[in-house]
């Protein structure tokens, strides 16, 4: 390997390999160190890494290619491109790693932490707890500087006391549940809708109030069934859209 390190995955066989993997990739690349190599392993290192054929590690990097984040050169080898970003859509098979992926590669700064009351509107995520702590954090371009979203995380005091808010600085919260805490999660549903933004949101966003933007809610599911975090972002509505494929069963 490469002094850059991809992170490892746990393959889902219901979904396509290739795409797996380069969400995979993708969260590593977007989440690198400043320091970080630009170079990456060969083709047949990245196979053995994440243990698929060359074929599907050749349709993964195709992928990451014609988004602009990698370039690759005969006999040279593959390497980051130095400003690759984030494209503006979103796209959703449905693994943990398209979600840590969708979050990664954006400045993040945490604006606040606390224990709060539960909600109102999250009371049916939560029925058993009275507080839940909750995270606030704003993501700005990695360029520009230009705020891009806000996100507002309630998680169960138990596992919020093991997050350090540091690791969200540096990682989106699906990462830092999952690889810091150690939180065994089994799944994580989303809901996207249009909405008007509020004085916080425009505030924060620096678009009009009313403006429109598009609304996240994030629900990650522990082994046992229980709601562990509710993730609801607000996202630029000028910036992003969503795209979900949905792949046909064999």
């Amino acid at each position: 390997m490469t002094a850059f390190a991809p992170d490892s995955l746990v393959l889902n066989r219901k979904l396509p390999l290739w795409y797996q993997v380069s969400q995979s990739l993708r969260a590593s690349i977007l989440g690198r160190t400043p320091d970080s190599s630009l170079r990456l392993p060969t083709e047949e290192q990245l196979a053995a890494h994440y243990g698929v054929s060359v074929l599907t590690m050749r349709q993964a990097l195709k992928e990451l290619e014609e988004e602009g984040l990698i370039s690759r050169h005969r006999r040279r080898g593959t390497f980051i491109e130095p400003g690759a970003r984030r494209s503006t859509p979103r796209r959703l098979l449905g693994s943990i790693d398209a979600i840590v992926a969708q979050q990664s590669g954006e400045r993040t700064t945490v604006l606040g932490q606390g224990t709060e009351p539960v909600p109102g509107e999250l009371a049916e995520y939560f029925p058993e707890a009275d507080e839940v702590a909750v995270f606030r954090r704003l993501r700005a371009d990695g360029e520009s500087g230009e705020p891009t979203n806000w996100a507002e995380n309630a998680v169960l005091p138990e596992i919020a006391a093991d997050i350090d808010p540091a690791d969200l600085e540096r990682w989106p919260m699906t990462k830092v549940l999952r690889d810091v805490v150690g939180v065994r999660i089994s799944r994580i549903t989303d809901t996207v809708e249009a909405r008007l933004a509020d004085p916080e949101t425009a505030q924060l966003l620096r678009v009009p109030l009313l403006s429109p933007i598009l609304h996240y809610t994030g629900v990650t599911y522990g082994e046992d069934g229980r709601v562990v975090d509710v993730a609801r972002i607000r996202y630029r509505g000028d910036r992003f859209s969503f795209t979900v494929t949905v792949e046909a069963s064999r």
